[in-house]
């Protein structure tokens, strides 16, 4: 799939893309460097998912990434992350505090360890949000297109972001979930599109229940910290001249 510009939506469903295989981690994170280290990571998130649906990565990981899932309550965050590392659908509600997953996968041919944080969407947990904001590489922004009180919560998270960060710009995919609730939609994908052409971001319209653009978007997203990192690097020292050979001993001059 062509990466989309900021401000267009993907349309392509996922079908595990550039994905390639995959490794998860839930909950406890102690001891998922040697099992990487050992060539598979395995585990679920407390309580969700499928036990042993997770097959072996083999092959360390290039880079890593730390990625967090943000948005309001019920917009599918979990669902998001869920099926995109264990290919799974959770049909279920249960309120997340904080969950956290490992995913060793290929984006572009490049092996790298993405270490997910699904966050808690109640206002209760609010406090937390600047916690995990100032340690994330890259925010997956999440609303559903049937909830226009979740499409005005992603635009004071963006804003947040960008304070926390102290940046006027930073890797963020916005992913207007539950796109197999067309009769439902509250927020036509103009306004979305407009959103994120205003503020240079990738959108993707998603359905985690259809595993439609779910690992799009997450590669889109690994995609903008790789380059976001790549500006960020201080430029290389300016390599000295290398000196000619000569001949031997000491250049001489003859009167």
């Amino acid at each position: 799939m062509v990466p989309p510009q900021p401000g267009q939506a993907g349309h392509l469903p996922g079908s595990g893309g550039g994905g390639g295989g995959g490794a998860v981690a839930a909950g406890d994170m102690s001891g998922v460097a040697a099992a990487a280290a050992a060539g598979a990571v395995s585990g679920q998130g407390r309580g969700r998912g499928r036990p042993g649906a997770t097959p072996a990565v083999t092959g360390p990981p290039g880079e890593t990434h730390k990625l967090v899932v943000v948005g309001g309550g019920g917009v599918g965050k979990s669902a998001l992350t869920i099926q995109f590392i264990q290919s799974y659908f959770v049909s279920d509600y249960d309120p997340t505090i904080e969950d956290s997953y490992t995913k060793l996968c290929g984006v572009d041919g490049i092996p790298a360890r993405l270490d997910i944080l699904d966050t808690a969407g109640q206002e209760e947990f609010g406090a937390m949000r600047e916690q995990y904001m100032r340690a994330g590489h890259g925010f997956l922004l999440v609303y559903a297109i049937n909830d226009r009180q979740s499409f005005n919560e992603v635009g004071k998270l963006h804003t947040q972001i960008l304070r926390v960060k102290d940046r006027d710009d930073f890797p963020i995919v916005l992913v207007g979930n539950k796109a197999d609730l067309e009769t439902q939609r509250q927020v036509p994908r103009s306004e979305a599109s407009a959103f994120c052409a205003s503020r240079h971001i990738a959108y993707f319209e998603a359905s985690a229940k259809l595993r439609l653009n779910v690992d799009e978007a997450f590669e889109q997203l690994v995609r903008a910290v790789r380059k976001y990192q790549e500006q960020e690097l201080p430029p290389s020292p300016p390599t000295p001249p290398r000196k000619k050979a000569g001949n031997g001993g000491c250049p001489c001059l003859l009167l």
